[in-house]
């Protein structure tokens, strides 16, 4: 009793922003009540549309499908990184990530760049993203990553997406998922968050490389 729920989950409508070269989203009638008497909508996206979770398949060849993690996996002790001063392009440094290791995989750094104001924006895919090296650190602690961007990779024109050799140009994505982490793209509202709370973000029941989240904070 008391527990304040905050909900930090991008809608899903017809339209809306979607990462570049991922599928649109489209909600569209199927049956109406004029027609068939009752109202059934088809709803056609991708699996990594709006607010969503990275299985570790989404980057790794052999990695594990959502089917493969137990409910309780979606259920994480997230601690609130206020990286907004880093601004367009820019790379959040190794420094951002805590000392402390992460307690048997259930801690999730939840990265505040400040772009979840540019939704829908021009600027939407200039946000920043984590350094290499900060990716690299968050996975040998065992940090979940959650970010209010599009991705913890660059997007955008700076940060020299593809540069780094056969990883695919999404080094923060190869790290976290070839570790066997999580992470929860597209968060918003978390100015309504303290630094440390309980984060649900729990998946469509679909066995895939992500699939939107509910996600919602308990604080």
């Amino acid at each position: 009793m008391g527990t304040r729920l905050v909900d930090l989950t991008r809608r899903v409508e017809s339209g809306m922003p979607t990462y570049p070269g991922d599928p649109d989203v489209e909600i569209a009638p199927h049956a109406t009540h004029d027609a068939d008497g009752y109202r059934v909508s088809r709803l056609e996206l991708g699996t990594h549309a709006g607010t969503h979770v990275d299985a570790p398949a989404h980057t790794e060849p052999d990695g594990e499908t959502l089917g493969s993690f137990d409910v309780d996996r979606f259920r994480f002790d997230a601690r609130l990184v206020d990286c907004r001063g880093v601004g367009a392009n820019g790379a959040v440094g190794p420094d951002a990530v805590p000392e402390t290791d992460a307690d048997a995989g259930r801690e999730m750094l939840v990265f505040r760049t400040g772009w979840a104001d540019e939704w829908g924006t021009d600027r939407m895919t200039d946000h920043p993203y984590l350094a290499p090296e900060t990716a690299a650190r968050c996975a040998e602690r065992g940090y979940h990553v959650g970010t209010d961007a599009l991705s913890p990779d660059p997007t955008g024109g700076g940060g020299g997406e593809g540069e780094s050799g056969d990883d695919g140009g999404v080094p923060a994505h190869r790290a976290l998922l070839g570790s066997g982490l999580l992470i929860v793209e597209n968060l918003r509202n978390l100015g309504s968050v303290p630094e440390r709370f309980e984060l649900l973000a729990l998946p469509l029941n679909v066995d895939a490389d992500g699939a939107p989240v509910r996600a919602v904070a308990r604080a």
